[in-house]
């Protein structure tokens, strides 16, 4: 089979645009693919951790993925960290990236901006390398398993095609290494936007609560933020970002728990209105989620069998990961031991 790899970082609160546009697909993929999913600790570090709260929250990711439906028994599930490989290719891969590639990612732009204003202090001053070379240890993170497919949203496809640029350098200054990747990318549900702006992306660190519905939300929470999230003008509901796009957002949140497409949710409610819509959009988000916030309370009680299950992986992405690091080197022209 194809080889897929993807993964999240465990800060903040994983929120249904995350679901939608990540866990739903591994769960599905996992049996198309022989599938690696990352927990990945070291991109979370690029921006200040709480140690306590990066330690919870990486076993949280953890329950999360086996709650939602990953099979440990079919898919990979580890944490980067514990893969050293993961940090010797990124760096390695610094080597051969040109510091204007990286200077232009939207992503560093964009948060080196927001780093300034948090900070109080010029953008420049507040940001650190690590932000600046993520995209480098994103490529090796997929470069290592000789990844066919990677699951991603919209925002990351420019890491993707540094990715595979990187792929092509390494391959053609040194022999064929690395397996150049492609993205994969489900367009229904790729980019959930902000409940409170349906300009910008739904994301975990967002400022106020009301711009996601977190995954674990209690029922009333869920019902709330669905009923407060903005509307466009008028009171059909019909899919066109341009001039509806915050109920589009919602039927594509509608649509990625109900499993309808666009069309049917149109047909569905052509002689209703938006608060009888938002009330539906809150039921079916808390049905859904229902069940896996259950198997979650569940499995966040054994840390123990979340631990094995994190070790067994990491030993199973190791002995991939070190033949591809091995060879690298050997290419590269360093001394083997």
């Amino acid at each position: 089979m194809d080889i897929l790899f993807s993964g999240i970082q465990p800060s903040g609160n994983l929120h249904i645009g995350n679901y939608l546009g990540a866990i739903k697909q591994f769960v599905e993929l996992q049996d198309h693919y022989e599938a690696y999913f990352c927990i990945v600790d070291e991109h979370a570090i690029t921006v200040p951790q709480d140690p306590k709260e990066l330690l919870a929250n990486t076993l949280g990711i953890a329950a999360l993925y086996l709650a939602a439906g990953i099979d440990p028994a079919k898919a990979v599930i580890f944490v980067q960290s514990h893969v050293p490989a993961h940090a010797e290719l990124g760096w390695m891969l610094n080597t051969l990236t040109p510091l204007g590639e990286l200077e232009r990612m939207t992503q560093f732009k964009e948060k080196r901006a927001t780093a300034g204003v948090l900070a109080g202090l010029p953008a420049i001053a507040s940001v650190k390398a690590g932000l600046l070379n993520y995209p480098t240890l994103m490529a090796a993170d997929i470069l290592l398993y000789q990844t066919h497919k990677v699951p991603v949203g919209e925002d990351q496809l420019q890491h993707i095609e540094l990715t595979r640029a990187l792929a092509k350098r390494f391959n053609n200054r040194f022999g064929k290494t690395f397996t150049v990747p492609r993205a994969l990318l489900r367009k229904d549900t790729a980019r959930i936007m902000g409940l409170d702006d349906p300009s910008r992306k739904m994301s975990k660190s967002a400022p106020s609560p009301a711009n996601y519905v977190a995954l674990l939300d209690s029922p009333a929470d869920i019902r709330k933020k669905i009923k407060s999230a903005v509307t466009d003008s008028g009171k059909e509901i019909r899919y066109d970002e341009e001039t509806k796009p915050a109920i589009s957002n919602l039927m594509r949140i509608y649509g990625g728990f109900a499993d309808l497409d666009f069309p049917a949710i149109e047909e569905k409610y052509r002689q209703k209105g938006y608060a009888q819509f938002k009330s539906d959009c809150a039921d079916i988000l808390i049905e859904r989620l229902a069940p896996l916030q259950k198997r979650y309370r569940a499995l966040s009680k054994d840390k123990s069998h979340l631990v094995l299950i994190l070790r067994e992986g990491a030993q199973r992405a190791s002995t991939v990961a070190e033949k591809t690091l091995r060879s690298a080197r050997e290419k590269m022209g360093f001394l083997m031991p």
